[in-house]
């Protein structure tokens, strides 16, 4: 069975103005869809249906360079989506216990915030939690992810910010350090607690 494009939770106007309808638009509608595509394109070529897409990533290593691109932007945009939700918040309960043994929210931020503005070129910047809840700020290229096997610091994604220029050069041009910074407006703490909580930490 192939996969499907998960539609946005939200309306592509609801993350404005950290992150414009026109960019959700053609971020979703047409990068998104393209790794979807090209994702189910290589799976077929390579004999991999039936997995899920976590099985996927997790042998990336051994997986060809369509699959691996592919299903890392798949995997990536729809974490993405999830991680954000109009209005933002604040952490609560484990996580931000986890956080404030970490240095507390503006260290994170800043160490989070730092990643994200040198990943050379595209890729991401994460926040992951280790099997015992240890939280690392960590960077990957391109659509690379810590659940993969080719990665350095591997772990359970908890936030995820896309550093590629599509994600926000319509609204911020070339101030990719502008961006980091707005998006702490529209991340979804309740959805990085439930995960939180889901790694036992």
């Amino acid at each position: 069975m192939a996969f499907e494009l998960p539609p946005l939770p939200y309306g592509y106007e609801s993350l404005a103005p950290t992150i414009s309808e026109e960019t959700m638009k053609y971020h979703h509608d047409k990068h998104h869809k393209a790794y979807t595509d090209n994702l189910n394109a290589g799976i077929a070529e390579s004999g991999l249906e039936g997995k899920s897409i976590e099985d996927i990533l997790a042998s990336a290593s051994t997986a060809s360079a369509k699959v691996r691109n592919n299903g890392g932007g798949y995997w990536n945009h729809d974490f993405f989506w999830k991680i954000m939700a109009p209005g933002g918040g604040q952490p609560s309960g484990k996580l931000a216990n986890a956080i404030a043994e970490f240095g507390g929210l503006d260290k994170l931020k800043e160490e989070f915030n730092a990643k994200g503005a040198g990943q050379f070129g595209s890729g991401w910047a994460w926040l992951i939690a280790d099997a015992s809840g240890k939280l690392k700020v960590t960077s990957t290229p391109n659509q690379d992810n810590p659940l993969m096997d080719v990665v350095a610091d591997r772990g359970t994604p908890i936030l995820g910010n896309d550093v590629w220029e599509h994600a926000y050069y319509l609204t911020y041009r070339n101030d990719r350090g502008g961006y980091l910074k707005a998006w702490w407006d529209v991340v979804n703490w309740n959805e990085a607690g439930r995960i939180y909580d889901s790694v036992g930490g």
